[in-house]
């Protein structure tokens, strides 16, 4: 599985931003997914996973109610819709996906990742 993610921006606080994945390769339909956030200093976290069915959705305390993630296997793509950023989500993001939702929500040993996009959020 090769992802591409894509959207990053620079936005003010308050303001949206939709993140996508975009993922090539026959098994994609039967990988998790998740995005993940790296910022200055800091380990890369779980922000929002999406099981391979769609049914489950798991997020982050603190982007909870604010992030959604979608998966779309006619696009074989991820999506990540931000709303109402804050200045604390400024980081580079990341797409991965895995065979296994607990590493997802561990954010260790993904077995596959994008390349980052940045957000970065001003006050």
């Amino acid at each position: 599985v090769q992802l591409q993610a894509s959207g990053g921006g620079l936005v003010q606080a308050g303001d949206s931003l939709r993140l996508s994945c975009a993922a090539s390769g026959r098994t994609f339909n039967r990988y998790n997914m998740g995005w993940f956030r790296q910022a200055p200093g800091k380990e890369r976290e779980f922000v929002a996973g999406i099981t391979w069915s769609g049914a489950t959705t798991q997020y982050s305390d603190a982007v909870k109610g604010r992030f959604t993630i979608t998966k779309d296997n006619t696009r074989n793509a991820v999506d990540l819709q931000m709303n109402n950023l804050k200045t604390e989500d400024t980081a580079v993001y990341y797409c991965g996906s895995d065979p296994r939702w607990v590493t997802i929500l561990a954010a260790s040993r993904v077995h596959y990742w994008g390349q980052g996009t940045l957000v970065t959020v001003s006050s």
